[in-house]
């Protein structure tokens, strides 16, 4: 008895716990608190947000070829130069003891080449002289050749002339061989001339060299070196100077990240600001979208080029410009609040989606699909599928079709729920999820 006594206690305190508890949840759940906002008309853009730096158009490095040490410096940082204009000198005095002594080495040359053309005439002249012996050999040797036929003389005598005829006509061959070797010589050291002038001449331009000059007209904008400074120039040329080719038109390199590249087109307009004139707004155009990437901890991002007129010369290089290109624009439309699509209430479900209606000139632009929940007059919402346009970061553009089932919900003035708290918990608000991400 005392058994089924217990077990009924056990079982009606149970239902009462269970009961309360029921209750309890049900009160918290009719206590849910929406926070709304209204679907409204207005202007939207979409921008691209950026940073970058402030650069000249053209920067020009001059650097140098030769080595020495820097014994004038006549330009420093901000000075206006043109092209051609003496920036530094380097020590000369070591190229122009090279000059000298190539120029030594050239008159050399040359007199060894005028020496080689008396030795080739003096062989010439041999070779005249040995002509005439010949001549002068075979006129005796056809005389004796005549005197034997009538027996005047012994033959050998017409020998004797034989003899010297060949003798004659072999040192005539001599001769002119030593004539082809004295051209050959004039023509090697008329060679060694032109090697020599050829030294002299690379001496006088590494002389020239430590002259350094400004290749354009701009206003130098760094300077790497002091005087008496000693500079090597080994592998590649040293920076001496960097030169701003013109600070009135210059551009801001703006890194864009992937996400946002394909929303940039050369022509658009762009706005930025600076840190050194606050409240100050600059304006210029994308002139180019570089397709280099930059990959930086797997983040990667694209060079954007915008140009601008620096008028006065209020820019300066290097400055930090935070950029703002405007991709897209709506005018006179539909919008909801951000928070509105970030919003997920369980156990509300939209109904499935009807069949695409005829595209309509709002309808066919390019958009995504979310959800939003309509705050209904029974105080109880309702899920909606809707289409989204632009969002320019607080906002999004609603697009509506006149065919679509919720068109005569989705008007102006319509409460959208943009959060949702519950005093039983004493939270509320959107959930913290990642802003819905859309194709404009």
């Amino acid at each position: 008895m005392k058994k089924s006594y217990l077990i009924a206690s056990v079982a009606v305190l149970s239902v009462a716990v269970g009961g309360l508890w029921w209750w309890s949840q049900k009160s918290a759940a009719d206590a849910v608190e929406y926070r709304t906002g209204k679907v409204e008309r207005g202007n939207l853009q979409a921008t691209v947000a950026a940073s970058g730096a402030v650069n000249p158009v053209a920067l020009v490095t001059v650097g140098t070829q030769v080595s020495g040490q820097i014994k004038e410096l006549l330009v420093d940082f901000n000075s206006e130069v043109k092209a051609g204009q003496l920036l530094a000198r380097i020590d000369p005095e070591t190229f122009e003891y090279r000059v000298r002594s190539a120029q030594a080495d050239v008159d050399a040359s040359r007199a060894a080449v005028m020496t080689a053309q008396a030795n080739a005439l003096a062989v010439q002249t041999q070779v005249s002289r040995a002509q005439v012996d010949l001549d002068e050999a075979r006129r005796d040797f056809d005389r004796k050749q005549s005197l034997v036929e009538k027996g005047f003389i012994a033959q050998s005598e017409a020998d004797k002339a034989r003899a010297l005829v060949n003798t004659s006509t072999e040192a005539l061959k001599a001769v002119q061989a030593q004539v082809g070797v004295a051209q050959a010589q004039v023509a090697s050291a008329q060679a060694n001339v032109a090697q020599r002038e050829a030294s002299l001449a690379q001496a006088r331009i590494d002389l020239e060299r430590t002259r350094i000059t400004s290749p354009v007209n701009g206003i130098v904008i760094k300077r790497a070196i002091e005087s008496g400074q000693t500079v090597a120039a080994s592998l590649q040329a040293p920076e001496l100077f960097v030169i701003a080719k013109n600070l009135r038109d210059m551009q801001v390199d703006a890194s864009i990240d992937e996400s946002d590249v394909g929303r940039l087109k050369v022509g658009q307009q762009v706005s930025f600001t600076v840190d050194a004139f606050p409240g100050q707004t600059f304006t210029g155009e994308i002139r180019q979208v570089r397709k280099a990437a930059t990959n930086v901890a797997n983040v990667v991002t694209y060079v954007a080029v915008v140009g601008f007129s620096n008028e006065g010369g209020k820019l300066l290089p290097g400055m930090t410009a935070n950029v703002r290109v405007v991709t897209d624009v709506r005018e006179n439309v539909l919008r909801i609040p951000n928070s509105a699509l970030r919003v997920r209430i369980a156990g509300v479900e939209p109904p499935a989606p009807a069949a695409s209606a005829p595209a309509t000139e709002a309808a066919s632009r390019t958009s995504t699909r979310g959800r939003i929940y309509l705050l209904g007059e029974d105080g109880k919402p309702k899920a909606v599928h809707v289409r989204l346009g632009i969002t320019d970061g607080t906002s999004t553009e609603l697009i509506v079709s006149p065919a679509s089932p919720d068109a005569g919900a989705l008007k102006e003035g319509a409460a959208v729920i943009a959060g949702v708290q519950s005093p039983a918990t004493g939270k509320g608000g959107a959930p913290k999820s990642a802003a819905p991400r859309l194709g404009f």
